[in-house]
């Protein structure tokens, strides 16, 4: 089939469009592309063919430079994208200008300013409250209501999908362990989370409002931010994650704008305690997103969490982010936490999903309770599009070797 003629029904369709950074075999320099289906769109050659002012934005080795544009630029060079894979008059222009995705290498698309974790999901909090305080009255910790949960991360380990990850080494010490032990971490686990990718930069002192969220975050792609739970639970007391957490992010290679997603905007859960000013979003516009999350080990799939329970959306997120003065820099990427539903199945880790190993998951080549060396994670999903299609967000899968 003729690259422009996408079957119906294709996720990455004309309505999508997402971004990324590919090379290919005859030249590794990096380049801006646009995904259609089965093919990559050389966005700034296009540009540059076509004649269009937006080749400075595109014509180059990463996203930073359209990131920094700004909400007006992002609209306008979606637009002309659209025309230009949709009006039948581009074609013979562009036709040379479009690569086989299989034929392609895919690079991190953006370079990554700041990284910051958070902790939204209701779900996923009551049940780590569950396992961890047992006996505990209320799962909950007593702000989790009150205030989007977060820490900061390790920008430099943000690697794009198809990166191996390299089972990381570390003090842990179990309850019964007379003192720690070193060595590699023998709960390793993934966290199903989505990412959304800052543009326009904001002065330090000045706090981003609810409203102005779709002015600063360009896009979103789904995230893996694996973690060592043995390695965490040892060295979280007091002051949080730290090499539990650092030694790999993995995110799609492809970051699909808000415009693409008009659609999957849905209202978050119903709040049950009063928000301060600063953080109610009653009267604002839904700010939710239905996006239909899955989670393969090793081909099979072993769950499905959906994005649209998450209890702190991501411009509530961005809010209390900034609320201290706080700055953002263009390519700052902030996590939504492990992304988990109501049911069983729908859990976004292997500590919820095995119950800290009591319950091992039932896979094809044996069970697991944490994931084994060689084990392959992939993350897929997509959300609602025009006219009852879906929009596909690009997949991002790692696969665990021995350190």
């Amino acid at each position: 089939m003729p690259p422009f003629e996408v079957p119906e029904g294709d996720p990455f369709g004309p309505n999508n469009l997402p971004y990324g950074v590919f090379s290919t075999s005859a030249s590794s320099e990096r380049r801006v592309g646009v995904r259609l289906g089965d093919h990559v769109l050389d966005a700034g050659a296009a540009a540059l063919a076509l004649g269009s002012p937006y080749a400075s934005l595109l014509a180059r080795p990463t996203l930073n430079p359209l990131l920094a544009a700004g909400r007006t630029a992002w609209s306008d060079v979606r637009r002309a994208l659209t025309a230009w894979v949709t009006v039948p008059a581009h074609q013979e222009t562009l036709a040379p200008l479009l690569h086989p995705l299989a034929e392609v290498t895919l690079h991190l698309p953006f370079e990554v300013a700041d990284y910051v974790d958070f902790y939204a999901s209701e779900n996923h909090a009551r049940n780590a409250g569950r396992i961890f305080r047992p006996d505990a009255a209320e799962p909950l910790t007593p702000n989790w209501k009150h205030l989007p949960i977060g820490y900061h991360g390790r920008a430099g380990t943000v690697v794009v999908s198809g990166t191996d990850v390299v089972r990381p080494s570390g003090q842990r010490k179990a309850p019964s362990d007379p003192a720690p032990l070193f060595g590699p971490s023998v709960r390793l686990d993934i966290e199903a989370e989505v990412g959304f990718v800052v543009g326009t930069p904001s002065p330090q002192g000045s706090p981003v409002a609810l409203a102005d969220f779709r002015e600063h975050v360009f896009g979103l792609c789904l995230l893996n931010d694996w973690s060592a739970r043995d390695i965490q639970a040892w060295e979280y007391v007091p002051l949080g994650p730290f090499l539990g957490k650092s030694f790999a992010t993995s995110v799609s290679a492809w970051i699909t704008p808000l415009d693409a997603l008009e659609e999957a905007r849905v209202a978050p859960p119903r709040r049950t305690h009063p928000l301060l000013p600063y953080l109610d979003d009653a009267m604002e516009e839904p700010a939710g997103y239905d996006l239909r999350i899955s989670i393969a080990i090793n081909g099979q799939t072993v769950s499905e969490p959906p994005f649209s329970t998450m209890y702190w959306t991501a411009a509530q997120q961005l809010a209390h982010l900034t609320v201290n003065g706080a700055s953002l820099r263009t390519g700052d990427l902030y996590g939504s936490g492990t992304v988990s539903g109501a049911e069983p199945g729908q859990r976004g880790s292997l500590l919820e999903l095995t119950w800290n190993g009591r319950d091992p998951l039932e896979l094809a080549d044996g069970k697991r309770t944490y994931l084994e060396d060689g084990d392959v994670v992939t993350m897929s999903g997509w959300a609602p599009g025009p006219d009852g299609g879906r929009v596909g967000l690009g997949e991002v899968s790692g696969r665990v070797v021995a350190g």
